[in-house]
């Protein structure tokens, strides 16, 4: 494992730096987090500005459109531009971070002909329907049914937690294509275009009142075959593609985030006196070590991919992107639980900036797999330990 940075690594992120202050000034002011139209056009507008810059899709291998640079040079980029303030994916980030790589590296050639430069230039965005109303953290459990008629899947079913869903182009859709088969065995991965007759979509408002996520109901939509990403029934593998990108570097950027946030917190315990609770300046204490040890990890896993990029491997995230999920989510809800302590009475205001974050950070031992999910796999296939009954 080796965590140092080279000096071709440096001048890629020197280079980056320069963008990024040329670039920022000149965005426009985001808009309401309740206008969905227009938060997709300004994420988009931002994605085309990577892509002109030669930043998008900037760990996706050249013959995917990307620039082929190392996990290291992703890791930079994504540290710089959340240091930077720079935008979030966004309304993207599915595309970007799930359905992208996942067609680059299980798509046919046209597959990827046809669905890469539009995610890469901003111009489609995707939605992932993978959870059910009973089948979310059990995922081989789905129902979403397809069976096949002439050149087409005819799907029938429900999707839960489908972000951005209003506001997609293209859906990653997991289907359950053989009933008969062992639940792991009979599923596939296709993609749904979301204007398609039969689709649709029911907003669903979060704690927060943000309405980020969407039922999606499925009424003998009629599906290509040549929408199937891998080969039929094989979709709980492609899967696993798909959800160890989402487990590797997505949450990278959020280390970031969270490390500012625990300094702005203890500069402000130092401005209202809670400083003086040394219980107070313990847990914060925690905290930085915490976030520190989590960076540690991501760059330990980056640095896993890397090898195995010069070994001939594929690069695709280990399971490593479990222990680090599992710890992020508790060390994020404590992080939001010590500024509750440290705000007092005031971060209960609907209107303060603590306090959507702090209800956000509640679904993250949810989000992109549960706790326990993480612990079966950190148990099951790293450690070795027999399955449970």
């Amino acid at each position: 494992m080796d965590l140092t940075y080279s000096p071709e690594e440096e001048d890629f992120r020197r280079r980056l730096r320069a963008w990024l202050r040329r670039t920022l000034p000149k965005l426009p002011p985001k808009p309401p987090p309740s206008d969905w139209p227009a938060r997709r056009a300004y994420d988009c507008a931002w994605q085309r500005a990577l892509y002109d810059a030669g930043y998008a899709g900037l760990h996706w291998p050249v013959d995917a459109g990307g620039r082929g640079a190392t996990p290291t040079q992703h890791l930079i980029f994504l540290e710089e531009t959340e240091l930077a303030g720079a935008p979030y994916v966004g309304a993207n980030f599915v595309g970007l971070l799930h359905a992208g790589p996942t067609i680059a590296t299980e798509g046919t050639a046209g597959q990827r002909a046809r669905w890469l430069p539009p995610i890469l230039r901003g111009e489609e965005v995707w939605c992932q329907g993978f959870s059910e109303p009973e089948a979310g953290s059990d995922l081989a459990s789905l129902r979403t049914r397809a069976v096949r008629d002439g050149d087409a899947y005819v799907v029938t079913g429900s999707k839960i937690w489908t972000s951005h869903a209003q506001v997609a182009d293209w859906c990653e859709l997991l289907v359950r294509t053989d009933p008969a088969a062992p639940r792991h065995r009979g599923l596939s991965w296709l993609a749904l275009p979301m204007d398609a007759r039969g689709v649709t979509v029911r907003p669903l408002r979060t704690l927060a009142g943000s309405t980020e996520f969407a039922e999606v109901f499925l009424d003998d939509v009629r599906i290509p075959l040549g929408n199937r990403i891998g080969a039929e029934n094989d979709g709980w593998r492609v899967t696993m593609v798909t959800l160890s990108f989402e487990r590797g570097t997505a949450f990278a950027g959020e280390v970031v985030a969270c490390r500012r946030t625990l300094a702005r917190l203890a500069a402000v315990a130092k401005e209202n006196g809670r400083w003086e609770d040394t219980a107070l300046r313990r847990r914060l204490g925690r905290l930085n070590a915490d976030f520190t040890a989590l960076w540690r990890l991501v760059q330990a896993n980056v640095s896993e991919a890397e090898s195995s990029l010069r070994t001939g491997g594929d690069g695709v995230p280990g399971l490593g992107g479990s222990v680090f999920k599992l710890h992020y989510s508790q060390a994020r809800q404590e992080l939001y639980d010590t500024a509750a302590d440290i705000l007092g009475p005031h971060c209960l205001d609907a209107d303060h900036e603590w306090t959507a974050e702090r209800l956000s950070s509640l679904s993250y031992t949810i989000a992109a797999g549960t706790s326990q999910i993480q612990r079966n796999i950190i148990a099951e296939r790293i450690l070795g330990l027999p399955k449970g009954r």
